[in-house]
């Protein structure tokens, strides 16, 4: 097998980036109202040397102030949760771990569910309110990934089984005080929290929002980078890692804790959308090796992939109506991942 260079990661990056660029444009034209090439190219250009103001594009509205900013955000979440499920099945060895394994959705779903009970009984201006119930998620997935850390720890030192135990019972706490808070939620806003629970992407992306998701991706996508090769030597096994030099304590401690918050970002704006970050990484795997220096970003691209093809089905396939992203997710991907189960005990 050839060694790594930096010139084919490169190049392979930059064939992912070219196929997501071509999901992109193909998410922009689908919808509710279909939008035509000629309208779409124009705008977009207009767009790209900041003359968007000037476009007289009939769907222009359309294309720049609900599409782009929607598929922005299914581009980040995607890339999230697909490189948090790789850094995770590397840390813990396991091919079934996912983002959530730590229960980090469901502090994310319980801090928003609460946002949205405090959110009408406090004053708060325009810009603050489009980004309350995205800080809450975020907020309840930091206190609930610093709580099972603190569970997870034995004799000083993150323990990978009891931090597994952990997050298994701080989920199960956690799914038991959603079904609670949602009762005390309005009627009007019961159907909106259940679908956002499925995974959804229509939370408006306000400039702070979108700013607070590009830096907090490519901040923990760095932090993780900068192990890849240690996670190489950590597949050999603990013990041989630390023969070899690796810091394995300190690997462990930057790649779940930069894992965690990206998944904890990623569920505040979108709820628990299923599957990427467990099947995207295996199908990177298949595709390029098990060299992280090349899987992190593949798994980035990969994920980000799949979120915008699964929200763009998701807005067409029932139009006007719209499914819920982690049901598109879920419906394709269950049975996906049971062809994967299958090929590898062959």
């Amino acid at each position: 097998m050839q060694p790594l260079t930096l010139s084919k990661v490169a190049v392979r990056c930059g064939i992912l980036a070219l196929i997501l660029f071509v999901v992109v444009v193909i998410a922009l034209k689908f919808g509710a109202v279909p939008v035509s090439l000629y309208g779409l190219a124009k705008d977009l250009i207009g767009v790209l040397i900041g003359r968007s103001s000037e476009i007289s594009s009939e769907y222009g509205m359309i294309v720049r102030e609900i599409r782009l900013p929607r598929i922005a955000m299914g581009i980040f979440v995607g890339a999230s949760l697909s490189v948090a499920g790789t850094s995770f099945q590397a840390l813990l060895r396991n091919p079934l771990a996912d983002p959530y394994v730590l229960g980090v959705s469901y502090g994310a779903s319980v801090g928003s569910i609460l946002a949205l009970i405090i959110e009408p009984h406090i004053a708060l201006r325009p810009e603050v309110a489009t980004v309350f119930t995205p800080l809450g998620g975020f907020l309840g997935a930091i206190l609930t990934i610093t709580v099972v850390f603190l569970l997870g720890r034995y004799r000083g030192e993150i323990d990978n089984r009891t931090l597994l135990l952990s997050g298994v019972i701080a989920g199960m706490f956690l799914s038991a005080i959603i079904a609670l808070l949602i009762t005390m939620l309005p009627s009007s806003s019961t159907r909106g929290m259940t679908v956002w629970l499925m995974g959804d992407l229509s939370t408006p992306m306000s400039p702070i929002l979108g700013w607070v998701l590009r830096t907090g991706f490519f901040a923990g996508f760095a932090l993780i980078y900068l192990t890849a090769s240690d996670l190489n030597l950590l597949l050999a096994g603990e013990k041989e890692a630390m023969h070899l030099g690796v810091d394995v304590r300190k690997v462990r401690f930057v790649v779940y804790l930069a894992a965690s918050a990206l998944t904890g970002l990623a569920v505040s704006v979108s709820g628990s959308i299923g599957y990427v970050g467990l099947l995207v990484p295996h199908m990177m795997r298949l595709i390029f090796g098990t060299d992280y220096r090349m899987l992190l970003p593949a798994a980035a691209f990969g994920g980000a992939i799949a979120v915008v093809i699964a929200d763009t089905a998701a807005r067409t396939i029932a139009a006007p109506s719209e499914l819920p992203v982690g049901a598109v997710t879920a419906i394709v991907g269950a049975p996906l991942f049971i062809y994967l189960l299958r090929r590898r005990l062959a």
